[in-house]
């Protein structure tokens, strides 16, 4: 066989050769060697023997064969076939050969029994004799039938042979060419990707945004959050490839991005001037880097998305505790239910701004960065709309964030998100655990409500594309009002409106007041349901579109800013949450040095800043191991890592383990008193 799994050793070249009585070797006088051991030395012999006599037949197959050396497979098939029909046919031959004895050997003996009947012999003898001759008679009938049946399986086999090797070579035949067809795609796709690129005119980025240096990223070890509990670390491959016609010069090494012309905290102080005043409505052009995503991909199946290993290319530049301050896009839902007098009503924009959130992620195939343990983003939006919001990165393992948002306009709202994802290879999950809550101040309502399972579909092979699915139920703990919303997964067989989000508003007797319809990356609007339409609102829900007249729009989402597809399809706030700013916390994000420069186009240098930050915390964390584990020998009281402006309470409402909001953070704002914040950056 030309093709064979590995470790097999071909008997036509093989070397057999007996050690002592029980042993004996196979090798091929290279990379395969088996040391092989029987229980007796009659047993070896067997095995010897067996092996010696299939390698003389490996050989003379080898012989009989035109090209040896080139023998296709159906031509071993072939030969291998013939000789199983060569051996049969021989067989058959010495059947008819036994056969003919037969029936020679039994004329001579019907001839003899004929002659006994001829002499004058006792009556009982005469008939033993003719019993004799009926028995030989019948044996040779036996055995003409036994050989036309042996005749008979030969011609089946023959037959049978020929369909086999036919349908065999067809299999074949559609395997090379389904295996040419790959290869056509895969260089088709090649040539498509180099054409896109050699054609594709990168627009100018900004002057003073840095983005000077686009090189490909250097090997980079996992995301802050991506190490194991084993500290077990990952390089990911080097295989970002760039043409020469993007190159630009580099402005220092790839080591760090300290060593470049211009120190990343001059460029920080630069670009934080006049920021407070106006908002920026632009960032650098995302850079045009291609990436071969399988290599990376390929070891991840099963794994925990925190603990896979990747570049600075997979990601956005904002980190995760800015992703969940975009929350607060769709701020006005909360500030008109602040206003509702009806708790039903006020309910229903509750329902419309949890399904807000969502409407970013439509386009949103890239990865925040994982944040450091410490690492807060506050977004101070008091004078313009109301309301200010911070986050902090209070756990690493698991990696959970907390956030505390507060509006003028009487609300607050309070979450902690711990996310755990799973790749399975076309498809990654994403599911977020903790509770959100949202207080209205003057009524007193407390809102509740999780997140659903976000996912990410052609992983591999495709155009990305997201899709959110599960439920949701909004609970009012001071009324006891429900709302219950269903985000139905897309399926292309269905002839429902894409991404369609539906709900039901109960109070607490479950009697429904309002459906919800809409779409989590559009709108949504309410239908106020007729009194005496059913308990259940069944009569409602089939009267919907005749109820047109009680429509009343919730939510429609902000158009996205022009050349969004350059700029990682950021909306109108995401492209402010980076902006530098002055006065934040040495924590911020914005000040996160990586995140910087990934957001400058320079990847490289972003990579191995990432590195440094990643090792920077990896020490931080075992140094706080051995104290803890000096303390546990000493007997002394260890206090373990602790968040800086959140402390873990249980909830009275939901009896849940929590981080709150202590306070202060605004206070040391003021004050500029960073003191108490770690060095993470």
């Amino acid at each position: 066989m030309r093709h064979t799994c590995r470790g097999t050793i071909n008997l036509a070249t093989a070397n057999i050769t007996v050690e002592d009585s029980c042993n004996f070797i196979i090798s091929n006088g290279g990379a395969q060697t088996y040391h092989l051991k029987a229980s007796s030395e009659v047993e070896r012999q067997r095995w010897v023997t067996a092996l010696e006599l299939a390698k003389a037949k490996a050989v003379k197959m080898l012989e009989e064969s035109d090209d040896s050396g080139d023998e296709s497979v159906s031509q071993t098939d072939k030969t291998e076939l013939q000789s199983t029909l060569r051996t049969l046919s021989s067989k058959v031959e010495d059947l008819s050969t036994c056969n003919d004895l037969i029936a020679k050997h039994g004329t001579a003996l019907q001839r003899s029994l004929s002659e006994l009947e001829s002499l004058r012999l006792p009556a009982d003898s005469t008939e033993k004799i003719k019993q004799v001759n009926e028995r030989a008679t019948l044996f040779r009938i036996t055995s003409n039938a036994m050989i036309n049946a042996c005749r008979d399986f030969l011609l089946l086999a023959q037959t049978h042979s020929k369909k086999w090797q036919k349908s065999l070579q067809h299999e074949r035949d559609q395997r090379i060419r389904l295996e040419e067809t790959l290869e056509q795609l895969a260089k088709q796709h090649n040539h498509l990707e180099r054409a896109f690129r050699g054609a594709t005119v990168l627009p100018a980025i900004a002057a003073g945004s840095g983005g000077s240096a686009k090189d490909p990223c250097c090997s980079a070890k996992g995301d802050l959050s991506d190490e194991d509990d084993d500290n077990e670390f990952f390089d990911a491959p080097e295989i970002i490839t760039m043409p020469e016609s993007m190159g630009h010069k580099r402005t220092g090494s790839n080591i760090s991005g300290t060593s470049s012309d211009i120190s990343l905290d001059e460029q920080y102080k630069h670009q934080v001037e006049d920021t407070k005043k106006e908002k920026r409505t632009r960032i650098p052009y995302k850079p045009n880097y291609s990436l071969n995503l399988w290599s990376i991909m390929k070891n991840c199946i099963g794994k925990e998305l925190s603990k896979i290993p990747m570049p600075v290319n997979f990601n956005e530049p904002l980190s995760m505790l800015q992703r969940l301050t975009e929350d607060l896009e769709y701020h006005e839902l909360l500030d008109h239910a602040a206003k509702c007098e009806s708790s039903l009503e006020q309910l229903c924009y509750v329902a419309a701004f949890t399904v807000s959130s969502y409407s970013t992620t439509v386009f949103r195939t890239s990865k925040p960065f994982n944040p450091l343990l410490g690492e807060t983003f506050e977004l101070d939006r008091l004078e313009e709309n109301g309301y200010r919001s911070l986050c902090e990165q209070v756990s690493h393992h698991p990696p959970a964030a907390a956030h505390h948002a507060d509006s003028k306009h009487g609300w607050t709202l309070r979450q902690e998100i711990k996310i755990t994802s799973k790749f399975r290879g076309k498809y990654l999950s994403i599911m977020p655990l903790g509770t959100i809550h949202c207080v209205f101040h003057a009524s007193g309502n407390h809102y509740t409500w999780k997140k659903v399972t976000t996912t990410v579909h052609n992983i591999i092979v495709g155009k990305l594309w997201i899709d959110q699915s599960g439920e949701i139920e909004i609970v009012n703990h001071k009324t006891g009002d429900k709302c219950n919303l269903k985000f139905v997964p897309y399926s292309y067989f269905s002839r429902d409106v894409a991404r369609k989000v539906t709900g039901e508003v109960m109070d607490p007797a479950g009697k429904v007041h309002f459906l919800l319809l809409g779409t989590w990356d559009e709108k949504m609007d309410c239908f106020k349901v007729a009194a005496g339409s059913g308990d259940n609102g069944a009569e409602g829900r089939q009267r919907l579109h005749e109820a047109e007249e009680s429509r009343v729009p919730l939510w429609k989402r902000n158009q996205l800013p022009k050349y969004a597809e350059n700029m990682y399809y950021f909306s109108e706030l995401a492209l402010t949450l980076n902006a530098p700013e002055s006065g934040t916390a040495p924590t911020d994000s914005r000040r996160r040095p990586d995140q910087r420069l990934m957001e400058n186009g320079r990847w490289d240098e972003a990579n191995a800043e990432k590195q440094r930050l990643e090792e920077k915390q990896r020490l931080a964390r075992k140094r706080r191991e051995a104290e803890a584990a000096r303390a546990t020998e000493d007997g002394t009281l260890y206090d373990p890592y602790k968040p800086l402006w959140f402390e873990r309470k249980k909830d009275p409402v939901t009896q849940e383990l929590a981080h709150v909001y202590r306070g202060g953070y605004w206070e040391s704002k003021e004050k500029q008193d960073w003191s108490g914040c770690p060095d993470i950056f």
